[in-house]
């Protein structure tokens, strides 16, 4: 894939979500809290599990992208079997797959408020930065860890790809909580 189209289609994708996530900012704090269902994350939740991802990936990627040898920067991206594996699994689908949170990466049980979506449109600006920055890199040859196994490389295009795919169906999942929101409030109304 042609490099430059891969990175301002992440950019592209993370300014869109960033300004979901801005949106989600007006929303009063019963609808950020409410879960669809028992077993269900509610908004917060879903953001704070984002929160998880972008603590361990974003230094990951500053790290690796700043100590790495100066390879040229390579016109196409070629994922790595595992790695596009990975980002292709995160990718919504019309009815979301179902992919089990790791423990450490479940928010469930904590206490939440509205303050996870400062966090996570700052992590959302971050993201932003590392995105251009990669235009100077070689999303080939620089290989980040994982948060599954530290030993586990990805390719650096094939790490933007899942962070960013990972926030993206975490963001069609909250835009399913709000419709469900709205079916519950018109059945009460009515």
């Amino acid at each position: 894939m042609d490099t430059t189209t891969l990175l301002s289609n992440l950019l592209t994708l993370t300014h869109q979500i960033k300004k979901e996530a801005e949106e989600l900012q007006l929303l009063p704090d019963l609808s950020l809290q409410m879960r669809p269902r028992s077993a269900s994350w509610s908004i917060v939740e879903c953001i704070e599990h984002l929160n998880y991802y972008g603590y361990f990936y974003l230094p990951e990627i500053t790290i690796k992208m700043s100590t790495a040898p100066s390879y040229p920067p390579s016109s196409i991206f070629k994922s790595g079997y595992f790695g596009n594996y990975l980002a292709k699994r995160m990718l919504p689908k019309a009815k979301l797959n179902k992919i089990k949170a790791a423990k450490a990466m479940n928010p469930s049980n904590n206490k939440l408020d509205r303050n996870v979506l400062t966090v996570f449109i700052q992590q959302q600006n971050s993201l932003i930065a590392l995105l251009e920055q990669a235009k100077t890199v070689n999303l080939n040859r620089i290989k980040t860890s994982t948060s599954i196994h530290q030993w586990i490389k990805l390719r650096l295009g094939d790490t933007l790809k899942l962070v960013v795919f990972h926030n993206l169906r975490h963001m069609v999942q909250i835009q399913n909580i709000l419709v469900h929101q709205k079916l519950e409030k018109q059945n009460y109304l009515s």
